[in-house]
């Protein structure tokens, strides 16, 4: 690895460590700010997935599975920036994925076309549900806490672990979950020490839910 590439890498690895922690220890205050970032990322990632998972190729392995993966990013960084109640959604339904999925590559499927509809499926029964129930701060919260925790985690294994870039980037909670309990118990940690940081600092706290849209776009009036 020549000097450039490892400077380049550590600034990318510190920025995702950074952005982790962040979204960990203070996703619920940071909120307005990360949302847009993140509805990139799961955007990108569930794109990228679906045509992983629809034509049996590797992840990121051809310019669909890119094109796809980037278009639904913008979407969802569009929809995040606009809509309070969109936001939470992807966010809700970005931890019902990763949970779909990293439990079945747990039980030994492979990311095909099942794990994808597993996921998927637990994606939507989260995000319905957390609009119905009215829970969006604590659903934020423990969010937050657990996909930084999995931002956090998966960094570290791409550092130290020599695991290829496209499984952390796919869902770093399942390759956590097939590599040891080390990184699993790790990752529950920091998680669960988010969560509690969370909690304490916005007891007396709360989001204004937002419509951008409005602002951009007013309704005329009569």
């Amino acid at each position: 690895m020549t000097t450039d590439s490892f400077f380049a890498l550590l600034c990318v690895s510190l920025l995702a460590l950074f952005f982790g922690f962040v979204l960990a220890f203070s996703g619920y205050r940071f909120f307005l700010v990360l949302l847009p970032i993140w509805g990139f990322f799961i955007g990108f990632s569930v794109g990228a997935q679906a045509i992983q998972a629809i034509f049996g190729t590797a992840f990121l392995s051809d310019v669909t599975s890119w094109v796809v993966g980037f278009v639904v990013a913008v979407i969802f960084a569009i929809l995040s920036y606009l809509f309070y109640f969109i936001a939470v959604a992807i966010l809700a339904g970005s931890l019902g994925y990763a949970i779909g999925v990293g439990l079945m590559m747990a039980i030994g499927f492979d990311m095909g076309f099942t794990a994808w509809i597993v996921g998927i499926a637990l994606g939507l029964v989260f995000a319905t549900g957390v609009l119905l129930l009215n829970i969006q701060k604590w659903v934020i919260i423990c969010a937050t806490a657990l996909l930084g925790a999995g931002v956090i985690v998966g960094t570290f294994m791409f550092l130290f672990s020599a695991l290829p870039p496209p499984q952390l980037v796919a869902n770093p909670v399942a390759v956590a979950l097939r590599t040891s309990p080390f990184w699993m118990i790790t990752y529950l940690l920091i998680a669960m020490l988010g969560a509690l940081v969370q909690f304490q600092t916005t007891r007396r706290w709360e989001i204004a839910s937002y419509n951008r849209w409005t602002e951009i776009a007013p309704a005329p009036q009569a």
